[in-house]
């Protein structure tokens, strides 16, 4: 069938796992009707997360691929953006987390080929990954962060006295984040990020119950609390150590304290320029405040990843969450 062909699935079977497809952008049409595309993949990339990338890209195409769409896979990086060039692309889903995939770099790409892509915009995407920059936004509007200091060049006096947590600037899925109980350790690590990164962010350790609400659209998924077993929920925790991480949506946090952390969450999307989609991340201290610690443009899609959970506790499964993606890229 030529992809620009309409097909019609069966309203009244099985399809997706139980449910109908999803429809195309249009809402006066029934979700049985589908246009299949063209649509490349992006994963893998240059990034210290092309690992976690590879999974995420490979479970979209996957879905992709059995909600009948022509899926292209493509392992690009700055050196090689060839796969842009295909002639007859409908979509790019982007699914390159970390530099050169949440930056803006790729969006911008995208843009000057005229090529409609997932997730948030080049403005957008450039705030988001800069901690520093999300953090500055984000206060302006209101929001609560705690409080930090930028690093550059050599380890600066007058640092935030432990405990600390050190992360790079613009780092993901917990790569090189660091608890320091002691001045030694701060020092320790900062010198360490500094050497690695050029720029490290030096910011209060709030003790508390690590939260994350994902966005879809323009709506706020339910709280989702994270129970690591280790100190925070690092890279092992978020990728490897399934059965050693709880995930609690019964996490018996008040209606009141659910609305306003989702209500946060959206604030924080709105105020960086996210659409489509994003994972905004709480600590709640034990006067029960939530605060900020950052927002994802391209959350995670493996099988331990939160904005899939979070979708799934709506009924929202995986194929569907990754066509109502696509959808929202294509009314643009």
């Amino acid at each position: 069938m030529d992809r620009d062909d309409m097909s019609i699935t069966q309203s009244a079977g099985p399809c997706c796992g139980g449910r109908p497809r999803a429809g195309r952008a249009d809402a006066h049409k029934p979700m049985s009707y589908r246009k299949l595309l063209d649509i490349t993949v992006l994963l893998g990339g240059p990034s210290s997360e092309r690992k976690v990338s590879l999974v995420s890209g490979e479970a979209i195409a996957s879905a992709l691929g059995r909600l009948g769409h022509q899926v292209t896979r493509a392992d690009i990086s700055p050196e090689d953006t060839s796969a842009l060039d295909r002639e007859g692309i409908d979509v790019v889903f982007i699914a390159l987390h970390g530099s050169f995939g949440e930056s803006g770099d790729v969006q911008a790409l995208c843009e000057k080929r005229g090529l409609r892509y997932t997730g948030s915009g080049v403005r957008a995407s450039f705030i988001a990954i800069d901690k520093d920059a999300t953090k500055r936004v984000c206060r302006a509007a209101g929001i609560t962060t705690p409080g930090w200091v930028v690093a550059e060049g050599n380890v600066p006096a007058g640092l935030p006295p432990p405990p600390v947590v050190l992360k790079p600037i613009d780092g993901g899925s917990s790569v090189d984040i660091t608890i320091a109980e002691t001045a030694q350790e701060r020092d320790a690590a900062l010198a360490g990020l500094l050497d690695k990164y050029g720029r490290a962010m030096v910011e209060r350790y709030i003790r508390g119950r690590e939260f994350t609400v994902g966005i879809l659209g323009d709506q706020a998924l339910p709280v989702l609390e994270i129970v690591p077993p280790g100190k925070f929920y690092d890279l092992h925790a978020k990728y490897d150590d399934d059965a050693g991480t709880a995930y609690n949506f019964e996490h018996g946090l008040s209606e009141p304290a659910v609305a306003s952390m989702q209500e946060a969450a959206l604030a924080t999307h709105r105020a960086v320029g996210c659409r489509d989609m994003s994972r905004v991340d709480f600590i709640v201290d034990g006067r029960g405040t939530a605060h900020l610690l950052e927002i994802n443009t391209i959350p995670g899609f493996t099988s331990h990843s939160l904005l899939p959970k979070a979708a799934a506790r709506m009924g929202i499964g995986f194929d569907e969450l990754v066509e109502r993606i696509v959808t929202m890229a294509l009314q643009r």
